[in-house]
């Protein structure tokens, strides 16, 4: 999935730093910043309450949120990370679109026809992401009245991704393709050494290969790949700790 968040987050703390304002006095304003810099989040949320709408501070108040979101989404505290993910998007509502991230809490929320509809917001930004087509699918098999053969029917289709084994994962999706088909894809060269990105592959190959098998309802397939993509090869990028708040969720040791 891809990050837009990050440059806007960027863009909010160059204008504070930037920034002359009487909202909060010299001595707060340096207090939010310390704690910004120290990721102390819950601070920075804290010594902003009440901001004033519009004030460059509410900017960071914001970019605290979306922070304190990712943190907790990645100890798989659900509930929290889509508050702070909201939080946020009060903030900034026109980032809805671009918010896959909430997206992704959603699923594990269970709260699969606000995360369908999250991913087709998001497909208007981003058009050509394999991932946000399955995290769609996902949701839509297990939103009320869905399935799988209705989710692969009205899979977004995808063209352009050329990340590997991404172009695998959507046929095998579609219902096209094999779970032999990524793995060939994800397949690292016979040198004996698993470089990086030949690690990444397989991460990415396995944890979409989890959430194949746990649409299809075969929880131990699901498990044997999840452990895969948290342990095996494990990745400490957005969709690898992904991989391991899954893996938390289902109870994969």
């Amino acid at each position: 999935m891809k990050r837009s968040s990050t440059i806007l987050l960027i863009a909010i703390l160059s204008s504070c730093s930037a920034a002359k304002d009487d909202s909060l006095k010299e001595e707060q304003a340096k207090k939010v910043m310390d704690a910004y810099q120290a990721e102390k989040f819950s601070q920075v949320i804290e010594l902003t309450e009440g901001i004033e709408k519009g004030s460059p501070w509410e900017r960071v108040r914001a970019a605290s949120l979306q922070q304190r979101g990712i943190k907790r989404f990645f100890v798989a505290d659900i509930e929290g990370s889509i508050a702070d993910f909201d939080g946020f998007l009060s903030i900034f509502p026109q980032e809805d679109p671009h918010h896959w991230q909430r997206g992704l809490a959603y699923y594990y929320a269970e709260e699969y026809e606000k995360g369908k509809a999250q991913f087709e917001r998001h497909q208007t930004v981003n058009t050509q992401d394999v991932e946000n087509a399955v995290w769609h699918f996902l949701c839509a098999v297990r939103a009320p009245g869905g399935d799988v053969k209705a989710a692969q029917k009205n899979l977004i289709p995808i063209e352009g991704d050329s990340r590997v084994p991404m172009a695998e994962v959507h046929d095998l999706f579609a219902g096209r393709g094999t779970v032999e088909d990524v793995m060939e894809a994800a397949k690292p060269n016979n040198d004996n050494t698993l470089s990086e990105q030949e690690k990444n592959h397989l991460c990415y190959a396995h944890l979409y290969l989890a959430l194949y098998f746990e649409a299809m309802g075969d929880d131990e397939k699901m498990k044997e790949h999840i452990r895969k993509a948290a342990v095996d090869y494990k990745m400490n990028h957005y969709m690898g700790k992904c991989a391991q708040v899954h893996a938390k969720l289902r109870g994969v040791e």
